[in-house]
């Protein structure tokens, strides 16, 4: 028996007007969370106001750059939201001192010798890239030894979002279009973890997409789509008390509507380096709240900077629920690093609008001068510097350092190369030189060319700093933990002696705690900057070297792999390629041998995984 046409009708409106109210009452807000805001001045209410340069006022009437690209839906509402947003400056760009070097026609022999190095490393990036998309296409890495692939930041496809503007620099157009295809079908929905790390999802994924973004002109809108989704998304991580974010995320938990705080004990990498991503996202799409989320950060970095156990300078340990630093710790190395080297890059990617990166920058400096870089005695009395970490006892009134070198803290010296330039600081030029002199020291003088994880050297104890083998040994025999009975009865010479035979310490060496090498990119990173930065023929050559060096270590049959011990003769091979090799390493090499016009630093400011970020530009 069929229904007349019109009670047909009133059934079926009464069936979809039911349906709808069990869709936005039940399944609506479980997809919420992963759809970004359509309205970015959502009102805010249990947070107090920013202070400092960064304090909220009245959000602009206009986005800063361009309205929102797509419409979304509303997500849940927060558990703490903001009063009011701290807007993006809105100044015209200041004037910021030019950072390359004026490069002079280069003579035929120079330009080849640079084409076919240019070559070489194009083909080891191709090579690498040829062999993630056959074995790991869309997966987070390549397992470079057996062919397979690894899930470790999230299973969205970080070595295909992290390679994205290498690509487009390589002009590798065809497998650039074939990636762009690959980003559309993300869902950041899911994901193959319980915990997120919002540092390292940051700095990749969300780089990733802004970088290839601004470096091919705004070709692809699915970048800024899929980066204002993520930004969206990684928003809920500021969902606490004082908008600190929870630096490793129970992402699930919150979906959920679970309540979360900062963590008391935050590494201030991850707290203190989201600053130029989100700055980007919120310059791109006009949504002021990324900006705010990282500004109030800043802030907190402002107000105890002058307030830590060394003055200048924060610990690696951050308690972020609070807002404050209790740690003893410091360094420039890991666990620390890019909120160092974000400060000046944050400076040039607003334009020099807000003067408080230049100030908080430069209180830096003085501490580290004195504290953190320190000159090694070598063998061939070579005028380097490296960073170290250091121990402050507060009861001692003492400062402790520990004179341990890591690869991580090669970035010290462009980070004070720009700083030198764009701060007019040209004492500093000096300092940054010696700091990459002393990375490119540690790849020469280790037996395969390539500067380990961890190591460490004695400090010359004056300005003249002559080499003492009997001190270098002492301090070898010194700093070694290990019971061993071969050296029972020695002098303190000859267990040193001893010792580095057996550890294979390169001579200058102390200690050698961690002998890998993992496909690192901050030592080149700095060489490609001091080179465009004076021109000196001397820096190409060196990271020529250097990655020769590499080529010969950590190629697999089918791409390159990290290395257990840079002293052995012949090195072992893990099976795992960070995608930084593709997204970093190989860049830089890259773009050492191109023409200085390509990734001029005076156009872009590279984040932390060399992702480029357009400049604004003074008129």
């Amino acid at each position: 028996m069929f229904l007349p046409r019109r009670k047909f009708t009133v059934v079926a409106l009464a069936c979809f007007a039911t349906l709808s109210l069990w869709y936005f009452k039940y399944l609506q807000p479980t997809l919420a969370p992963f759809l970004p805001s359509h309205d970015p001045q959502q009102q805010l209410s249990n947070v107090p106001p920013a202070t400092g340069p960064g304090a909220p006022v009245a959000p602009p009437s206009k986005p800063l750059v361009q309205e929102p690209i797509v419409d979304h839906v509303e997500p849940n509402s927060e558990h703490y939201p903001v009063k009011s947003l701290i807007p993006l400056p809105t100044n015209a760009p200041v004037f910021i001192p030019k950072i390359q070097h004026t490069f002079d026609s280069e003579a035929q022999e120079d330009k080849a010798e640079r084409e076919n190095r240019l070559a070489a490393v194009k083909e080891s990036f191709v090579r690498s890239w040829g062999a993630y998309k056959k074995y790991a296409w869309k997966q987070d890495e390549l397992a470079p030894i057996r062919g397979g692939h690894s899930t470790i930041w999230g299973g969205w496809g970080a070595t295909l979002v992290d390679s994205l503007d290498t690509l487009w620099l390589m002009g590798l157009k065809e497998d650039y279009e074939d990636a762009v295809k690959a980003v559309d079908e993300i869902d950041f929905s899911t994901i193959q973890s319980d915990q997120l790390n919002v540092f390292e999802t940051t700095i990749r994924y969300l780089g990733g997409f802004l970088g290839a973004y601004d470096l091919s002109g705004g070709k692809h809108s699915i970048l800024l789509k899929k980066a204002k989704d993520l930004g969206d998304l990684l928003y809920g991580a500021f969902d606490t008390p004082n908008r600190m974010p929870v630096t490793r995320w129970q992402w699930e938990e919150w979906r959920k509507g679970a309540k979360q705080e900062a963590h008391e004990s935050s590494l201030v990498a991850e707290v203190g380096s989201l600053t130029l991503e989100f700055t980007r996202l919120a310059q791109l799409t006009g949504d002021a709240k990324f900006y705010d989320a990282i500004q109030r950060i800043t802030d907190v970095l402002d107000r105890e900077q002058n307030q830590t156990a060394l003055p200048g300078l924060w610990p690696v340990i951050m308690d972020a629920k609070a807002g404050k630093f209790k740690d003893v710790g410091f360094t420039l190395g890991g666990m620390a690093d890019s909120t160092y080297e974000y400060l000046p890059k944050q400076h040039m990617l607003l334009g020099g609008t807000n003067p408080q990166y230049k100030k908080m920058y430069e209180a830096t400096m003085t501490p580290v001068q004195k504290h953190i870089f320190f000159r090694p005695m070598t063998p061939d009395n070579a005028d380097i510097l490296f960073p170290t970490g250091i121990r402050v006892n507060i009861n001692a009134d003492k400062i402790k350092p520990d004179y341990t070198i890591q690869h991580l803290g090669c970035f010290t010296g462009g980070m004070v190369g720009i700083g030198a330039k764009i701060f007019d600081r040209p004492d500093d030029l000096r300092t940054a030189r010696q700091l990459v002199d002393g990375c490119i020291w540690a790849y020469n003088h280790t037996q395969n060319g390539i500067m380990p994880e961890i190591f460490a050297m004695a400090a010359c104890e004056d300005e003249h700093c002559k080499w003492d083998e009997e001190k270098w040994l002492k301090a070898v025999a010194t700093g070694y933990d290990k019971i061993d009975r071969f050296t029972e009865g020695m002098s303190d010479e000859d267990k040193g002696r001893w010792i580095a035979e057996d550890q294979r310490y390169p001579e200058g060496f102390t200690s050698l705690s961690d002998s890998r090498y993992i496909l690192r990119p901050e030592a080149i990173e700095s060489v490609f900057i001091f080179y465009r930065m004076t021109g000196e023929k001397q820096y190409q050559d060196a990271a020529w070297r250097m990655f020769q060096a590499i080529e010969k270590c950590t190629r697999t049959d089918i791409a390159n792999a990290a290395i257990d011990d840079v002293t052995a003769k012949h090195p072992k091979k893990d099976d795992r390629m960070e995608s930084f090799w593709m997204a970093e390493t190989l860049k830089y090499f890259y773009a050492i041998f191109a023409d200085p016009q390509v990734l001029s630093l005076d156009d872009y400011v590279l984040n932390t995984e060399a992702h480029a970020f357009k400049r604004p530009k003074a008129t």
